[in-house]
């Protein structure tokens, strides 16, 4: 595979995706969304890939947003010719096995949006978190009107989202909205940590988790934990389940298959 506007690296068990336009500070074009789709897929589709990690080229930025200069041109009909097509933000969340956003620099517009469809993101200390597209005539429409009050709350994230306003990676920490904030020269270090945390797992013990969180946000506590104890009893019909209890009650470290 051939890419214009991304990285796409994979190497011991992850797929690397990187956003690779940083002269516009990684932001989102039509060819990257394109691109985006095509890597995600590829890395749901390989079972060598058990963990999957986005990131930003250079320092200033993991997506500055949509590009605005294609703004101008677009009609509602543009959407709808593209509709299922560009959703990388849904096929991120479907795609069972953890995908972590490693965040640096700027994470507006459809790049807070992307960070907010991972798993987990750990954000360097430089970065600024942010839906502004009310400044440019527009709202949210990668999921910020959504996923942002799950996260912040109500109140805050139409704060956010009237007014167009940053938060530090300090007060995303602290509104729950990342899992963890270092120094800008440690972020790939901790994002290395926690993949060698993720890959210790049971990639289809991870899938069955991702699948069972994620219905909690989307269905009501009784529906959510029929889910769950579904999901529960499943566990017990693969090897990898077996393979853990073994390994447990022997005080080894388990050899996962996947399976």
């Amino acid at each position: 595979m051939e890419f214009k506007t991304i990285i796409y690296e994979k190497k011991d068990n992850v797929a690397w995706i990187t956003l690779n336009r940083p002269e516009v500070l990684n932001a989102q074009n039509n060819q990257m969304r394109e691109e985006l789709v095509e890597a995600l897929e590829d890395a749901r589709d390989d079972e060598n890939i058990r963990v999957i990690v986005l990131t930003g080229a250079g320092e200033r930025a993991f997506s500055a947003g949509a590009d605005i200069s294609e703004f101008p041109k677009l009609a509602p009909s543009d959407f709808i010719k593209r509709a299922g097509k560009l959703r990388h933000y849904d096929l991120i969340r479907s795609i069972p096995k953890p995908v972590i956003a490693a965040v640096n620099g700027y994470a507006l517009g459809g790049g807070c949006e992307l960070a907010m469809a991972c798993d987990i993101i750990i954000a360097s200390e430089n970065a600024t978190f942010g839906q502004p597209e009310i400044r440019v005539g527009v709202i949210p429409g990668g999921g910020g009107t959504q996923v942002l009050p799950r996260l912040v709350g109500e109140k805050m994230a139409k704060e956010m989202i009237f007014t167009g306003k940053t938060i530090t990676a300090e007060e995303a920490y602290r509104l729950g909205m990342i899992n963890k904030v270092v120094p800008k020269e440690k972020l790939m270090e901790e994002v290395n940590a926690l993949i060698g945390e993720l890959l210790k797992r049971s990639p289809i013990i991870l899938a069955l988790a991702k699948i069972a969180v994620s219905r909690a946000i989307e269905t009501n506590l009784n529906e959510g934990l029929k889910c769950e104890t579904d999901l529960f009893e499943l566990c017990f019909s693969t090897e990898d389940q077996k393979e853990a209890s073994k390994a447990f009650l022997e005080k080894r470290q388990p050899t996962f298959k996947g399976r």
